[in-house]
Parts: C-alpha cells; structure tokens; sequence
C-alpha cells in the first residue's frame, strides 16, 4: 500500500463499535446436503453457490438447487468451524449457507452499503477477529458479537465516505500494480531471450507456415559434432560448495544436483547433456557432469539452433530404451540418429533458429496476453463494484 493510502489511515479519526451494535446473524434454512455428495462446479440442477468453512472461493466450494434454499446477497460471510474459523467475506453474489458457517447483514435497514464500504467493513472484521478463534474456541455469532472493530469516524459518526474512497483507491493502485507487472514482466522476458519485441518477423512468420513442407533427414550426431564426451563421477561426499553447477541424471532442477568448486572438467555452455535415460536438456551455462552424463559438443552452433538439435536428440533417445538396466553413455550418442531440416542435403541451420525463435516469441507473447486478461479481470471488478 502506497505512503498516501498510509497517511489516510494514520490522519482519520476511530471508533470502536461492537459488532452485535452493527450487525445480525441472517436465520437461514436448514438444507440436508453432504458436501460429499454435492458438485463443486455448478451442474443442470445444482446452481446455486453453497458456504461452507472453506477459505478457498470465499468458503463457496460446492452447489446445491435452489429450492428451498435461503437465497443471500450482499452480505458478509464468517466461517464458524475447523482451521478456518473467523474468516470472513463479503458476498456480493446469490448464495446459500450449507454448514459450519453463517452470514451476517448490516442492522441499519434505512442505510443501504455499498459494496465498497461492505468490503472495508469485511476487513475490520477479518482483522479483529480471524486467528483469535480456533478448533475448540469456535467464531461462532454468540461469542464474536461482543468483538469491537475499528472504523473510520467524522463527526462522531460512521464515516462511510472515507470507506468508499479508499476502497475505490486501492483498488485502483492494484490495477495500477498489475500494469506495471506486467511491463516488467514483459521487459525481462525480452532481456533474457535478446528480444527487442515479440512481434514476428517476415523470416520467422515464413519458417512457420513452411515447417509443413520441411524436408527432413537423418544425421547421425558424431558425424555432426564429433565424439560425445562422459563426465567423471564425484560422490556428494566429495563435493565442495561452490558456484559451478554439477550436472547429474534426473529431471528436477533440469538435473543440477549441487554447486561445486571442485577441479572437475568444465563443459562449455551451449551444449546438449544427455542423462542415464536418454533425457536431453540443452545448457547456456558452463557446467560440470558426473559419469551418467554425456555431453554433445553443439557449442559451435548459433544458441537457437542447438535448441533445436536439443530437441530432436530428446526425441531420438527418450524413447523408453534406456532405464536403470540399460543406461544411456557417450558412445550411444556416438551411434545415435537424429532428424533435422535439410536444405540442398545440409541440416538447414538457419530455418531451426528461426523456428525456435519463433516459438521463443510466442511464449512471451502468450505471457503478455495472459498478463493482460489479468489486469482487465481486475479492472472489470472494480467497475462492477
């Protein structure tokens, strides 16, 4: 929150009011569902939101009919039971209660809340009392409407206005925040893959619509890159902290199993590993490997164009033919056969770059686009309210 929303908090006058002065409990019916039994998305019959304790949702994880049901809107929601209890939230859509959780409504019928000062007033709530209760001191109505909250106050009364203002401003920081995200995260995506936009270009918008009609041959990798070479073991006993990443087999953290700074072989980034099991992971770091690992020397390669051939050794040798008894080494990428994109019988270097940047771009694009679905969900929250 921003030092001007601070200062208006710090600068407003308080009061103290309990909430049994402010507040109801709503009397509902009493429906004899098992949440067991009912859908958690809505279905032909079961349409209507249901509360339970949860705090996912706002507590509406499951649906019921409506017949028979309180419908409620408009309202705040406590959970009254298990880990959650005391959470609260304002409903600002129908709803019913299903169990272990109650609503409350504003007692004053003569003033009629907005959803802003519903959501501050939620707040106060939240604060006061969620994590004061537990398993065996339940937030239910009875003990929690003796609870003071603190409100704003102007003239000795509920200052409703300030409550609506400074909802409405932080809301719109909020938007404000997620569009400044959203810049950086665009900016840092382009910094990494050495994008100035994510917009294609003409030669990456051809390889694309082209890549149907590629002709493609094989090549065995040895004769393309010369004799693979094998790491050399190092027991983790053995192994000194430091900043090198030590490659080994496995999928988590793309198989970095630690940071030495042993005297180890140090392999030249954009190269290919490939572990024990025929998984293929391309490296734009210089790195170290122990004895389940081959490297592929693709260095000389322009960085998108290794990518690629990543790619295709993944697909060649991570195929179920290696396991824990038949391990993947150096000389079976010595021996293995790849496919790649050939042009006048050549592998086509330059259509694998412009492929992979291409997808490379879309990625970032596709991040921009979600970011901005993001932010519009926001602000259409905030015109709604």
């Amino acid at each position: 929150m921003n030092a001007s929303l601070n200062e208006k908090l710090s600068n407003v006058e308080w009061g103290e009011y309990r909430l049994g002065d402010l507040f109801e409990k709503i009397s509902v019916n009493s429906l004899k569902y098992k949440t067991s039994e009912l859908p958690n998305i809505p279905t032909n019959e079961c349409v209507l939101p249901a509360l339970t304790a949860g705090i996912q949702n706002q507590g509406l994880n499951n649906y019921v009919p409506r017949d028979n049901a309180t419908i409620l809107k408009n309202v705040i929601s406590i959970s009254a039971n298990g880990a959650n209890t005391g959470a609260t939230f304002y409903q600002s859509k129908e709803f019913t209660v299903l169990q272990d959780a109650y609503a409350i409504k504003w007692i004053y019928t003569d003033e009629k809340l907005s959803d802003n000062s519903y959501i501050f007033l939620t707040s106060s709530i939240h604060k006061t009392i969620y994590g004061n209760y537990e398993w065996t001191n339940k937030a239910g109505w009875e003990r929690i409407k003796n609870d003071k909250i603190k409100l704003p106050t102007k003239n000795g009364k509920i200052d409703f206005d300030f409550m609506e203002s400074f909802i409405a401003e932080l809301e719109a920081e909020r938007v404000a925040e997620l569009e400044a995200e959203r810049v950086a995260e665009l900016s840092a995506y382009l910094k990494v893959s050495g994008y100035d936009n994510y917009e294609l270009s003409a030669d990456e918008v051809d390889a694309l619509r082209k890549f149907e009609t590629l002709e493609w041959n094989s090549f065995n990798l040895k004769d393309l890159f010369g004799q693979s070479t094998r790491g050399k073991r190092l027991k983790s006993a053995d192994r000194i902290s430091g900043d090198l990443p030590f490659v080994t087999a496995g999928e988590a953290d793309e198989g970095i199993s630690a940071y030495i700074s042993n005297d180890v072989e140090v392999f030249e980034k954009n190269t290919t590993t490939i572990d024990m099991f025929g998984s293929a992971k391309y490296r734009n770091y210089k790195y170290g490997a122990d004895d389940h690992i081959a490297v592929v020397h693709t260095e000389k390669l322009p960085k998108y164009a290794s990518i690629f051939v990543t790619t295709a050794i993944h697909k060649s040798s991570h195929n179920g033919q290696f396991n824990y008894g038949k391990n993947f080494y150096a000389k079976d990428a010595d021996e293995l056969f790849i496919q790649l994109p050939v042009k006048n019988g050549t592998p086509d270097f330059e259509t694998m770059e412009l492929l992979i940047s291409s997808v490379h771009k879309l990625v970032i694009k596709d991040v921009v686009l979600y970011s901005d679905k993001k932010i519009a969900a926001t602000k259409k929250i905030v015109s709604d309210n």
